[in-house]
C-alpha cells in the first residue's frame, strides 16, 4: 500500500531504518525520502498514486497523503505552483494548528520540528486517509499503515488480544485502536500534538447537526449546485465509477454524466445466485444515462482467488466480506486503462439512508407509550407463560426486550458475540486476557459525542465512525490501491457533508421513508425503479457458495482446522457454527465464518 512515514526521537534517522518500515508496510520509501540523524528526523512517502509528498526546509519536515483542497489561496497557490507538502510546510508556519481547518478533502499529514522536538499529526474529517502512531520513550513513531509504524525498532509487534475481541466483534479493529499494543490510529477530523515530551489529542472538526431554517425548493437548488461542485471537483483523466444500481452509485454516475455532457464509463458486479444480484438496476441506471456499462459476473472460483489478497493488502485484519467483489471491479476498472473510480460511499450516512435509522423509531416509540400501558398490559403479554416463545408473542417478546435496550447497543443485540454466552465462543485465558465491555463503550462514546440530542442523527454521526471510517473507507480505498486505482467519493465532499447535515432530521428520515430529501431533489435525476427500490448492499453469497464449490469449502476448513490450534475460540463453537452453516441458515453463520476465516488467513500471512 501507498503512504508516509516517520518519526522524531531518540533513534537516529537512518536509511536501513526507513527501508525498513517501509518494506513492513509493502512500500518502497525510494521515491520520496529525507533522513537526517542529527535532528533524529526520519520521513519518508511512496505513491504509485501520486498522493504522497515529503517537504524539508529550515529545520521543519512536513510528510502529506492525500489530495487536500486549501481554503487559503496563499497555500493554494503553493500546493498548485511547487507541492502541496510545502503548502502544510509553510501553513503549519502562519497557522500553526488552525491548519488542518484550512484544508478540505481527503488528507492524513505529520509536521516535525526536530530543534523544538515538536510533532503535529492530523487526519481529514471523514477518515478516507489514515494515520496511525505510537509514542515510545522519546520516541513518535507515525505512518499510514499500522505495519510501518510497528516496524520500528522502539515499537515492535505484540498483537492486542483486545484488538483481536473488537475484530470478532465489530469485524474490523476500530479506531483509536490498532491490531498491536501501543499502536493507536487517529480519529476522523482528530489532531495529535506532540509537545515537551507529551502527546495529547483533540478534534478541529465536528459534525454540527444544527438544523437550517428553510424550505424544500431553495434546500434542492443549494444541494444540486453542491453536488455538481463536488462532481466537478473530483473528476480528472482516465476517471470511471463503481455502479451497483444503488441509490448513491447511480446518482454519482448520472451527476458526472450531466457534468461532462457525455456518457460515463462504468464497472458492475453481478453474482448468479438468488438474492444477491442485482445487475437488473445497475443496468437500469447505464440505460437512463447512456453509459458504457463494464459487468462482471462473480464466480465462486474467484472468491479463492480474492482471499489471499485480501490477507495481504489490508495491513490488520478485515472481514468485510465485499471487500473481494470491489477488488474485481476496481481490478476491471483497470484493466480496461482507467486509473480513477467514483464510489457513492457515504449518501446512507448523511442523508439517512441506512434502514436501522427507521426501524429504530419503531423501538424508540416503545418508551413514548403510556407506563400503565407497557407494564399492565404490553408486557404481561409478551411473557405469557407457555405461549411466549410462540408467533406471535414471540415477535412481541422480541420486540419489547429490544426496545428495553437503549440505543446505541441495541443494535448490537443481533451480533455473535451477544447471542451465545462468551464462555462458550472463548477460550478461558482469553476471555481473562480482554474487556468486552470496551466494544460498548466505544460505541457510546461517539454516539453520545454527538452534537445532537435526536437519535437519529446520533446513529448517523455513528455509521460516520464505524460505518464509514473504520469499514466501508477501509474496503474500497484498499482494494482499489491494490488494483492500482486512485477512488474518489464525491458524496463525501466536505460541503456536501455540511450541507446534509444541517438538514432537518425529518428531511431525512421521514416516518419510514428513507433519505425522503435526497430522493424527492433527485427525482428528476435518478430513474424511478431505483428510487424505490429496497436497499440490498454489496453482499457476497459467501455462505452458500462455501458449501456448494468444494475448494472454497476447502479453504473454510482448513482455516478454522488452524485457527482451532492459536486456543482463542472454543472448537465446539467453529464446529457448531459450521454445522449450522450447511443448513438454513448459511448466509447468516457465513459471515461468521468469513470473519474467522480471515483472520486466521491474515495472521498466517503476516507472521512474522
Amino acid at each position: 500500500m501507498d503512504g508516509i512515514f516517520g518519526w522524531l526521537g531518540e533513534h537516529g534517522a537512518h536509511q536501513d531504518l526507513i527501508k525498513h518500515m517501509g518494506q513492513a508496510a509493502c512500500l518502497s520509501p525510494e521515491g520520496l525520502l529525507h533522513a537526517h540523524s542529527s535532528q533524529m528526523l526520519g520521513v519518508a512517502g511512496c505513491s504509485r498514486l501520486g498522493k504522497a509528498e515529503i517537504h524539508v526546509e529550515n529545520g521543519l519536515a512536513a510528510a502529506l497523503y492525500g489530495r487536500p483542497r486549501f481554503l487559503d489561496d496563499g497555500l493554494a497557490f503553493i500546493a498548485r505552483d511547487q507541492n502541496p507538502a510545502m503548502a502544510v510546510a509553510h501553513g503549519w508556519l502562519r497557522f500553526g494548528e488552525k491548519l488542518p481547518t484550512l484544508m478540505q478533502g481527503n488528507f492524513a499529514f505529520a509536521v516535525l520540528e526536530p530543534l523544538k522536538k515538536k510533532a503535529f499529526l492530523a487526519l481529514d474529517r471523514v477518515g478516507a486517509e489514515r494515520l496511525c502512531y505510537a509514542k515510545h520513550g522519546g520516541q513518535l513513531v507515525f505512518g499510514s499503515s499500522v505495519q510501518s509504524v510497528a516496524a520500528h525498532a522502539a515499537v515492535g509487534r505484540v498483537i492486542d488480544p483486545q484488538a483481536i475481541y473488537d475484530y470478532l466483534y465489530f469485524h474490523t479493529i476500530p479506531a483509536p485502536r490498532s491490531l498491536y499494543q501501543g499502536v493507536r490510529k487517529l480519529l476522523p477530523g482528530q489532531t495529535l500534538t506532540l509537545k515537551n515530551g507529551q502527546v495529547s489529542t483533540g478534534f478541529y472538526w465536528q459534525a454540527d447537526y444544527t438544523p437550517v431554517d428553510a424550505g424544500f425548493d431553495p434546500l434542492r437548488r443549494d444541494f444540486r449546485k453542491v453536488l455538481e461542485q463536488a462532481v466537478r471537483d473530483a473528476d480528472a483523466p482516465a476517471t470511471a465509477a463503481f455502479l451497483s444500481g444503488g441509490t448513491d452509485s447511480s446518482t454519482i454516475v448520472g451527476a458526472l454524466t450531466a457534468a461532462r455532457g457525455a456518457p460515463v464509463d462504468t464497472f458492475s458486479i453481478g453474482f448468479d445466485a438468488d438474492g444477491f444480484d442485482e445487475m437488473e438496476y445497475a443496468r437500469c441506471a447505464a440505460e437512463r444515462y447512456g453509459s458504457r456499462s463494464h459487468e462482471y459476473y462473480l464466480k465462486p472460483a474467484d472468491i479463492v482467488t480474492a482471499i489471499p489478497i485480501i490477507a495481504r493488502e489490508y495491513d490488520e485484519p478485515f472481514g468485510n466480506d465485499s471487500a473481494v467483489p470491489t477488488w474485481f471491479c476496481a481490478k476491471t476498472a483497470r484493466e480496461a486503462g482507467f486509473e480513477n473510480m467514483f464510489a457513492g460511499d457515504g449518501g446512507d450516512e448523511i442523508f439517512g439512508g441506512n434502514a436501522r435509522y427507521a426501524k429504530q423509531r419503531l423501538f424508540e416509540a416503545y418508551a413514548h407509550l403510556p407506563a400503565v400501558l407497557r407494564r399492565g398490559l404490553i408486557e404481561p403479554l409478551a411473557n405469557l407463560p407457555g405461549l411466549s416463545d410462540r408467533f406471535p408473542l414471540s415477535k412481541l417478546k422480541s420486540y419489547v426486550a429490544q426496545a428495553k435496550v437503549g440505543l446505541p447497543l441495541r443494535l448490537e443485540s443481533y451480533n455473535f458475540l451477544h447471542r451465545t454466552p462468551l464462555d462458550q465462543i472463548f477460550a478461558a485465558d482469553f476471555i481473562r486476557a480482554v474487556d468486552p465491555s470496551s466494544t460498548d463503550a466505544a460505541l457510546s462514546e461517539v454516539y453520545d459525542r454527538t452534537s445532537s440530542d435526536h437519535y437519529i442523527n446520533r446513529l448517523m454521526h455513528l455509521d460516520l465512525k464505524f460505518t464509514l471510517a473504520d469499514n466501508d473507507l477501509r474496503k474500497v480505498g484498499t482494494m482499489t490501491e491494490a488494483a492500482g486505482i486512485e477512488v474518489h467519493y464525491p458524496l463525501l465532499d466536505d460541503r456536501l457533508v455540511a450541507f446534509a447535515n444541517h438538514l432537518p432530521v425529518d428531511y431525512k428520515v421521514r416516518g419510514q421513508k428513507l433519505r425522503w430529501f435526497f430522493k424527492e431533489a433527485l427525482d428528476d435525476l435518478l430513474p424511478e425503479k431505483i428510487i424505490n427500490k429496497t436497499k440490498h448492499g454489496f453482499g457476497l453469497p459467501f455462505g452458500v457458495w462455501s458449501t456448494q464449490y468444494a475448494p472454497l469449502g476447502d479453504i473454510v476448513g482448513d482455516s478454522l482446522s488452524d485457527f482451532k490450534k492459536r486456543g482463542l475460540i472454543q472448537p465446539a463453537y467453529l464446529d457448531h457454527m459450521l454445522a449450522m452453516q450447511r443448513g438454513q441458515h448459511a448466509s447468516y453463520y457465513g459471515v461468521m465464518i468469513w470473519v474467522v476465516m480471515m483472520l486466521e488467513q491474515w495472521l498466517t500471512a503476516n507472521e512474522h
